[in-house]
């Protein structure tokens, strides 16, 4: 862990924070749905430091050269990811070694970025924010850019009660804008409700998924917040080992965290390095193309079969997990004010 992120959790821990002195922001979700893993004790979300958050994650004064903004890779209506290149791409059009991956349903979230690096939702930003091929920035400058500006001391206020600027209260305001982020308005949330039903197809889809995926894409946030292989060849040219890098434990090689899937029709391309750019080849490769390893996924060790019929169902169900009203919500695309 790096000296910044290291002391800003000893902050945390230590409870040296000024409380919100903002209204406050309640969070929207279905009540069959588990409770949040987040504490929110040690940073309630209120009206003003929403607000902020939202603001600071779409200004791209938190990069160096200030020419990229947190919604450069996860764009509100693509599911908070990035379509457009299957590698994040940084200040100077740098290019990472990993897909920037959807972001939704964070209040449940244990682990953050594909290896896990983070453990806190209130320190994540620090990583894409201090991260050379990404924003390549401290976040010590970023404050001190922040509490020149004639607007966001006044913001800050609101949110935190005082006008002075920290980097714990520009990591806490962003992730109180990512908690918001919450997509439960699908198909498949309306006919867990009763109030919508399935086609035939879905619901034959729905059938295989249950048999086939639910074990890591678990049920209703469609991940298990968990670390696998999922078979993928190796990519030589990144040699990416995923989890052990974090870990130092060679049980966890080429093991990435289970991605959500709801709003897979638009969070493409797909896998932790955006190798597949279509559903399809998504469903070829756990087919077809799984590769058996050490440390591959127990649930993956008994091959999956199934005829283009049955993946087109299956298609048909992932489908129903999208929620254009989480995509298209006015509330998390880019203040105009």
């Amino acid at each position: 862990m790096s000296k910044p992120i290291l002391l800003l959790v000893c902050i945390w821990l230590s409870g040296a924070f000024v409380s919100p002195v903002g209204s406050p922001y309640a969070l929207k979700y279905p009540t069959k749905w588990p409770k949040p893993t987040y504490d929110f004790s040690k940073n309630p979300t209120t009206v003003e430091g929403v607000a902020l958050g939202r603001k600071l994650f779409y200004d791209p004064i938190l990069s160096r050269d200030s020419s990229i903004s947190c919604s450069h890779c996860h764009l509100s209506y693509t599911a908070f990811a990035h379509v457009d290149h299957a590698l994040s791409h940084g200040i100077a059009d740098r290019v990472g070694k990993r897909n920037a991956p959807a972001m939704m349903n964070l209040a449940w979230s244990r682990h953050f970025m594909w290896d896990g690096a983070v453990n806190h939702l209130d320190v994540q930003a620090l990583a894409p924010i201090t991260h050379p091929a990404e924003m390549d920035d401290q976040i010590g400058n970023v404050v001190k850019k922040l509490q020149a500006t004639p607007h966001y001391p006044a913001l800050f206020e609101a949110a935190f009660g005082d006008r002075k600027i920290t980097g714990e209260k520009v990591l806490k305001s962003i992730a109180q804008f990512e908690l918001t982020l919450i997509s439960a308005g699908s198909k498949y949330d309306r006919v867990q409700a009763g109030v919508d039903s399935f086609t035939a197809q879905e619901k034959n889809g729905y059938r295989l998924f249950q048999l086939h995926c639910n074990q890591c894409h678990t049920e209703p946030l469609f991940t298990n917040g968990a670390f696998e292989n999922n078979g993928l060849p190796i990519d030589t040219a990144l040699n990416d080992k995923g989890r052990s890098v974090i870990s130092q434990d060679a049980a966890d090689d080429f093991k990435f965290k289970v991605p959500t899937l709801r709003n897979i029709e638009f969070s493409y391309p797909y896998m932790h390095d955006g190798r597949f750019k279509k559903l399809k080849e998504v469903l070829r490769h756990y087919t077809e193309g799984v590769q058996v390893s050490p440390t591959l996924s127990g649930s993956l060790r008994n091959k999956i079969t199934l005829n283009d019929r049955e993946k087109v169902d299956l298609t048909a169900f992932l489908l129903t997990l999208t929620d254009k009203e989480f995509l298209f919500n006015p509330a998390f695309s880019f203040p105009k004010e």
